[in-house]
């Protein structure tokens, strides 16, 4: 007869879901940027655009276990949210600005209250969506508004946070509209990058716009 082992039928402890928000930025409140034709008439629309990739995401991160909230851009619920991570989605300008205006941009809180962590996650997201999409990081037009983005100062301090700006919908339009689940990959990849603690080069700090 074997002698019972102390635990032996004790069933493991699950671990409990790790939260993350995803903002679709303008959704719920406005258009955001509006993409219009050589007739005028609207062809896409940034809250659309937003609010797609935010639902892939979101999707992509519930398949792996975590759960997830998918928030509109002014939601009652960012009132002191707290999550392991909290990323809002946006996009740039459908207007013809120059050649060079292509690629994404990611910017986290300057209040944060873990500098470190909020790097590393904005390390993550540009790294991993850099690799998925082949676009480039377009520091030198983050803004201080990006920096200073409303939902940073309504959530929960210790939450981190970050928005990136997925493409600019001029020269970025095709992947951000015809290749859609590449551009929620890469936003899927940064963010468990720094959930699950995989390495990453850490990022310079960007170069910051009026």
């Amino acid at each position: 007869m074997l002698t019972p082992q102390p635990g032996a039928n004790i069933a493991a402890t699950p671990q409990p879901q790790l939260r993350i928000g995803i903002v679709a930025g303008h959704n719920g409140n406005d258009s955001g940027t509006v993409c219009l034709d050589e007739n005028g008439a609207v062809t896409v629309t940034e809250a659309e655009v937003n609010l797609k990739i935010a639902t892939l995401v979101k999707d992509a991160l519930v398949a792996k276990g975590f759960q997830v909230d998918l928030l509109n851009e002014f939601d009652t619920r960012l009132n002191g949210y707290r999550a392991v991570a909290l990323v809002s989605i946006h996009n740039d300008s459908c207007e013809y600005v120059n050649d060079e205006a292509t690629g994404f941009k990611v910017a986290s809180s300057m209040d944060t209250r873990d500098i470190n962590r909020a790097q590393r996650l904005t390390a993550c997201l540009t790294d991993r969506y850099k690799t998925a999409t082949g676009l480039t990081f377009h520091a030198g037009s983050i803004t201080g508004d990006m920096r200073e983005y409303h939902a940073f100062s309504e959530i929960d301090p210790n939450t981190i946070t970050a928005i990136i700006e997925t493409g600019f919908m001029n020269l970025d339009q095709e992947i951000l509209t015809k290749k859609t689940d590449l551009v929620a990959k890469g936003v899927t990849d940064g963010i468990l990058c720094f959930v699950n603690n995989e390495s990453v080069l850490p990022t310079g700090l960007p170069t910051i716009l009026p």
